[in-house]
């Protein structure tokens, strides 16, 4: 029983030590498949990211592929893009330097253009003072009075006329009166040139700037209503003076040189009953273009005079050469009679020595045979008669005169053609 039960505690204890140790044994197994599971899922994990990894790689790679494809592509459409617009480049960078000269000019004429307009502030500066000056000098009556003068002279002399010839200034009428100028005209006559007139109202009307001061404007046409006012009783005063009276052959008017057009642009604006005022007192009303115009007409007709008296000179010529050429004609007619009654005696004389003196030399030889006489009866003797007559005058001018001058001729006697 001992035994039995020693045996039986003993494979209980061996068994127990085997449960024991296939216990641990599991344990140790559970442990390790654990940790292969563990390591499983971790290699798993790992391999999913590896594989994903890949994916993205490959991804990547793709996309480097597809960009360098893509690269390629566009470094061959680049450089398809360059050899097209090659020329198009050249013509850019032409354009370029052209657009780089052009600059360089702009700045050169901006510099110059800064530097004109600084002149051309200085020159307006300069015309600003030299008109104030001249308003000024305008204001004064003797000094418009000889700009005035100046001026007329200046349109006459354009016109072509000569001064002391074609026109006289400050001449010295028989009634005392000195008109500014006398023009002379074709056939003896003249015309009376005064050059002064009233511009103080004017002169003021003009400093009014209505762009700066447009409530002035009532100011300024009352001035200029005041310009036609005063120059209308200049008008007034000229056709009182009779200028024509005090001169040989002149026309009853008087000529009121004006001289800007817009004095009398100004004057008409406001006085348009002015001109007709002015003709009705016989003077008439000029600016530098309407005097500058009459006065070439009046140059034209002393043109015209001129060829007219020229072309009667040439006409009374012409009568004394025609007349000399009939005068000459019938000394022409005498000479050729002359030569016609030379020829006729010559002719006669050759018949009388043919028809009468060589038949009597050859009667002298038939009688004395020892003379030989051939020296007379030969070439010597023999003279052809003249068969040219001179030619007899046509022209009517010269035959005009020709049968006075043969009713004066003297025919020679009928007996010297024997």
């Amino acid at each position: 029983m001992d035994a039995f039960a020693w045996v039986v505690s003993t494979l209980t204890l061996l068994l127990g030590l085997v449960l024991g140790a296939f216990g641990l044994w599991m344990l140790g197994l559970k442990d390790r498949f654990s940790v292969l599971n563990h390591e499983n899922r971790r290699t798993t994990q790992e391999l999913a990211t590896a594989e994903s990894a890949l994916a993205a790689a490959r991804e990547h790679v793709d996309s480097l592929q597809s960009r360098q494809d893509a690269e390629r592509q566009r470094d061959a459409d680049d450089r398809k893009v360059l050899q097209v617009l090659a020329p198009v480049a050249e013509k850019l960078q032409q354009v370029q330097q052209q657009v780089t000269v052009l600059e360089r000019d702009r700045v050169e004429q901006y510099g110059q253009l800064s530097q004109q307009l600084n002149m051309a502030a200085e020159q307006d500066a300069a015309i600003l003072r030299t008109t104030s000056s001249l308003a000024g000098a305008l204001r004064n009556t003797s000094a418009r009075g000889t700009w005035g003068e100046v001026q007329l002279r200046r349109v006459v002399e354009a016109a072509g006329m000569l001064s002391r010839v074609d026109f006289n200034e400050q001449v010295t009428t028989s009634n005392g009166k000195r008109p500014d100028m006398v023009i002379t005209l074709p056939g003896g006559k003249s015309v009376v040139v005064d050059s002064k007139v009233p511009l103080n109202s004017y002169l003021l009307a003009q400093e009014i700037d209505l762009l700066a001061e447009p409530s002035r404007e009532a100011e300024r046409r009352t001035l200029l209503e005041a310009h036609a006012k005063a120059l209308r009783a200049h008008v007034d005063d000229l056709g009182s003076k009779t200028y024509w009276d005090s001169l040989a052959a002149s026309p009853e008017l008087v000529v009121c040189f004006l001289p800007a057009e817009s004095f009398l642009a100004a004057a008409v604006t406001s006085d348009p009953e002015l001109l007709d005022h002015a003709f009705s007192r016989n003077v008439a009303l000029a600016a530098p273009a309407t005097l500058l115009s009459i006065l070439k007409g009046l140059s034209f007709a002393w043109r015209q005079e001129l060829l007219t008296d020229n072309a009667r000179a040439l006409f009374d010529e012409s009568k004394e050469l025609y007349s000399r050429l009939g005068t000459l004609g019938s000394h022409v007619t005498k000479l050729g009679s002359s030569l016609k009654s030379s020829v006729e005696r010559y002719n006669s004389f050759v018949g009388t020595l043919e028809s009468r003196v060589l038949p009597s030399v050859r009667r002298i030889q038939n009688l004395d045979p020892g003379h030989d006489l051939s020296s007379v009866d030969g070439a010597g003797l023999s003279v052809p008669p003249l068969e040219s007559t001179p030619r007899v005058l046509s022209a009517s001018e010269l035959l005009q005169a020709e049968m006075p001058a043969q009713e004066q001729m003297v025919e020679p006697p009928s007996g010297e053609s024997a």
